[in-house]
């Protein structure tokens, strides 16, 4: 099947099982918060994050904030999100830069965005679609994961980087359906196509979709 025509069936159906698509980080629409909440989910659960943040913000509720907190305080806080020492590192440059360079607002760009300490491509994204409403992929483990079980990209033997699996996405999927696809990515995964036992019986995409097939003419 053609990976474009694969890209809208997959996008239509996911709208329909998850219409509500929104961010599970519980950051009140504040482009700072979802910035600070998006470092501190490396290497940690969404819910331990959305458990942490809300002393951590009532302790520093602003950019400006947490640019004159001290980094040992801050790691207090995020201790139980792990690597706090570089988590509480990045979290106080990253405040100190948009203080000082960007006027206290989060940049709407990759370019700039990517000048913020513990910034990668991912978080990124994240910001770029949900505070400025543009095209993003949030590659992920469940979207590299399941993009790649499906077909759009890679396979599911070898997925493809982070990066790659961005490009090939975004050459597919219509833009304004990008940022909302990746959220439901991760509710699918966390649903039905779990990492070591997804749920093929069930799914809503099992015709569709790359892995199954192949299952299934092995058997044969």
């Amino acid at each position: 099947m053609d990976k474009i025509l694969l890209a809208k069936q997959i996008c239509a159906r996911l709208s329909q099982k998850y219409p509500g698509a929104v961010c599970s980080l519980s950051y009140g629409g504040d482009p700072w918060r979802l910035l600070v909440m998006g470092r501190l989910s490396a290497q940690c659960t969404d819910e331990r994050v959305n458990i942490v943040c809300p002393a951590l913000f009532e302790r520093y509720p602003d950019v400006y904030a947490m640019a004159e907190a001290e980094q040992d305080e801050i790691a207090k806080y995020i201790f139980s999100c792990g690597l706090y020492n570089s988590k509480a590192r990045d979290l106080k440059a990253m405040s100190v830069r948009i203080v000082t360079v960007y006027n206290g607002k989060v940049p709407d760009n990759m370019e700039d965005l990517l000048t913020l300490s513990g910034v990668g491509r991912k978080i990124a994204n994240l910001i770029l679609g949900d505070i400025f409403g543009k095209p993003a992929i949030v590659a992920d483990t469940h979207c590299i994961r399941i993009s790649a079980r499906l077909g759009l990209c890679g396979d599911d033997i070898k997925p493809l980087s982070p990066e790659k699996t961005e490009k090939a996405l975004s050459a597919i999927v219509e833009p304004g359906e990008q940022a909302a696809l990746c959220h439901r990515f991760v509710m699918f995964g966390r649903d039905v196509c779990s990492a070591r036992s997804p749920s093929c019986d069930v799914c809503e995409l099992s015709d569709i979709c790359l892995k199954n097939h192949l299952d299934t003419n092995n058997k044969e």
